[in-house]
């Protein structure tokens, strides 16, 4: 067998290979084209504004919002994760021509701070960009606000299926690894939870593998539950005392403490609601479907095949031209269709100071209140789709327009839903973040119907 060192070339170059290629980058690249066409001076204030709404003060090194900016608007326009974003950004000439880094080697952002970039703009941040956008398209005559269909949609949450056991199951793996981050702070927490995590996590086998009847899963479930509850009141206790005796954490301590809180917190909601379950067999009031994320709930749609989604829910309103703007729901029952025919009017109406002329909505927003109201805000034809043999509020031609105007809300919302911008299960840790992943979403179809729109009108043909 050969001894010779593998790797390069049998026949050696005379000449070492450049590891700093020099290319051109192509003047119709999707993200080239796009650098050039955004106003980085007003977006650059905008953001700024967001930012300086949401910090104490402006103390510390300036941030690099020009490079911070274009890693948002590559990661909406194509979905990656932060660490495939600090690759691209780095080493991909038309992502870095994008962020404005073109003329540099020394410093690019890498995951941690393109994560905090976007954790500090927020859900309300990332849709006031988006709101930018949609009136730069409206002056672009690329969008035309005189017509306006809206939607509500559901978010789906990256969870397993919620059930009792699973929920005490999570509870406890959360707790143990967070305890043993916290140092001394909840010692005497620490050395009582070996046994009982490892009776609960017993249980927790026997439910899934070895009980083969109703009855004995119920059992199962009332025993875990018990042991779980003792161990959430000893950790309430134990926070109690450390609180008591000004215990201070530093670094992952104080990240590893916080979410004890949260855990504590959650599971003494969870605990009766899992009990209610087990008496009545009903599901209780507001039930938590997940522990980590405890904002999440269930959002019955009657779909085929897909009866109830876990996650949060939205609202979309879509102009004439295809531009959409989202707007998340802050709890369960905060948009019911009713509500929204009538909230995305509003929001319409301060957006761009007054209200469109055509409007369309499913029969879920219909009521002949509802149509009222519209006329009263100035909407003049209403095309609320009726319900049982009511009749349309406009005529047989205005009613072909705006139902297939309505029809077209649909696929802007499962393109957003699709692989390549990730509305649906995104990547994250929190409802704060599922908020910042959806506006993102809804950015990156704005801005490639915005670049596309723009390079159809000057007849260039997109690459990239």
């Amino acid at each position: 067998m050969s001894s010779k060192k593998r790797g390069g070339s049998r026949q050696p170059e005379l000449f070492p290979r450049s590891k700093c290629p020099t290319i051109p980058i192509a003047d119709n690249h999707r993200l080239v084209v796009m650098a050039d066409e955004i106003d980085w001076t007003e977006f650059e204030e905008l953001i700024q504004s967001i930012r300086m709404s949401k910090l104490k003060n402006a103390a510390g090194r300036p941030p690099q919002l020009r490079a911070l900016g274009g890693a948002l608007a590559l990661r909406a326009t194509r979905k990656m994760t932060y660490r495939d974003t600090e690759d691209q950004i780095r080493y991909h000439a038309p992502s870095r021509y994008l962020c404005g880094l073109t003329e540099t080697q020394s410093w690019s952002p890498d995951a941690n701070t393109i994560q905090d970039f976007e954790q500090l703009m927020g859900e309300d941040g990332v849709r006031q960009i988006n709101e930018y956008l949609v009136k730069w398209a409206v002056d672009e005559k690329l969008a035309d606000p005189s017509l306006m269909v809206a939607d509500t949609t559901a978010q789906e949450a990256a969870i397993p299926y919620p059930n009792e056991v699973g929920h005490m199951a999570a509870f406890l793996n959360a707790v143990v690894a967070a305890s043993s981050k916290t140092g001394r702070a909840l010692v005497g927490f620490v050395n009582g939870l070996g046994d009982r995590v490892k009776a609960a996590k017993q249980k927790v086998r026997a439910h899934r593998l070895f009980a083969e009847t109703v009855n004995a899963k119920k059992k199962l479930t009332k025993e875990l539950a018990a042991i779980v509850e003792g161990i959430n009141t000893e950790l309430g206790q134990g926070l109690e005392a450390a609180r008591a005796q000004g215990e201070r954490l530093k670094k992952h301590g104080k990240v590893a403490w916080n979410k004890l809180n949260a855990l504590h917190g959650t599971m003494s909601k969870l605990l009766p609601q899992i009990r209610y379950w087990l008496r009545t067999g009903k599901v209780a009031t507001g039930k938590i479907i997940n522990i980590h994320i405890p904002e999440l709930y269930s959002i019955v749609r009657g779909k085929a095949g897909k009866a109830v989604e876990f996650g949060l829910k939205w609202g979309f309103a879509r102009l004439r031209g295809g531009f959409i703007l989202a707007t998340l729901a802050r709890g369960k029952g905060d948009m019911p269709d009713s509500h929204f025919a009538l909230q995305a009017i509003d929001q319409h109406i301060a957006l761009f100071g007054m209200p469109p002329r055509s409007y369309a909505y499913d029969r879920g927003g219909y009521s002949q209140d509802n149509i009222k109201k519209l006329k009263e805000k100035g909407v003049k034809e209403v095309g609320l789709a009726p319900r049982g043999k009511a009749k349309w509020a406009v005529g047989n031609k205005v009613k072909e327009k705006l139902v297939n105007e309505r029809a077209q809300v649909e696929g802007s919302i499962g393109t957003v839903k699709s692989g390549r911008y990730g509305f649906n299960r995104p990547p994250a840790r929190s409802a704060e973040m599922m908020g910042v992943c959806g506006q993102r979403s809804v950015l990156g179809l704005n801005l490639n119907k915005m670049i596309r729109g723009l390079a159809a009108r000057r007849d260039v043909v997109l690459v990239g």
